[in-house]
């Protein structure tokens, strides 16, 4: 099956096709992924920052990881449960769309990333400075998620 075929069938199913025809679905399925991302990129973005030594300098880096940790993964699954969704409803839309094709590939580098590399930084235990490697990846991690937002933003204007 070709993989344009795929996003055809995509767009025809049941769920696409609720969505898509209703006037509130798709604007509350919206809201919901956006709160998503908020908390996503919250858990991220105060992980990540501790890794690159800005705030919260009294805090183990690995306390405040296994503390964000939760609400990562709750609104990791809200935001990729909302997303597919979202993309049901427009994957024809989606599959013409460079944004899309490069939010993807974001979103699978950030999320091999987070799960394969960031652990090994956020093991630390100390409260004390923050080696370089970890500066990295931190630096890392934001710039994988911004291209995930950014490139997800750019959707709806290509």
């Amino acid at each position: 099956m070709p993989l344009q075929s795929f996003f055809v069938w995509c767009e025809h199913t049941v769920v696409g096709t609720t969505v898509r025809e209703s006037i509130w679905l798709f604007p509350i399925i919206e809201v919901v992924h956006l709160i998503g991302l908020a908390v996503l990129g919250g858990a991220i973005l105060l992980v990540d920052l501790r890794l690159l030594g800005v705030g919260l300098h009294g805090v183990p880096i690995a306390s405040l990881a296994r503390s964000a940790r939760p609400w990562l993964w709750a609104s990791l699954a809200l935001t990729i449960g909302s997303g597919v969704l979202l993309f049901l409803s427009e994957a024809l839309k989606c599959y013409e769309n460079p944004a899309f094709w490069l939010k993807v590939a974001f979103l699978i580098v950030a999320l091999l990333f987070a799960g394969l590399v960031r652990p090994r930084f956020t093991r630390d235990a100390s409260a004390g400075p923050v080696r370089f490697s970890a500066r990295l990846a931190g630096a890392v991690s934001v710039l994988l998620w911004t291209g995930v937002a950014a490139a997800g933003r750019g959707i709806g204007f290509w």
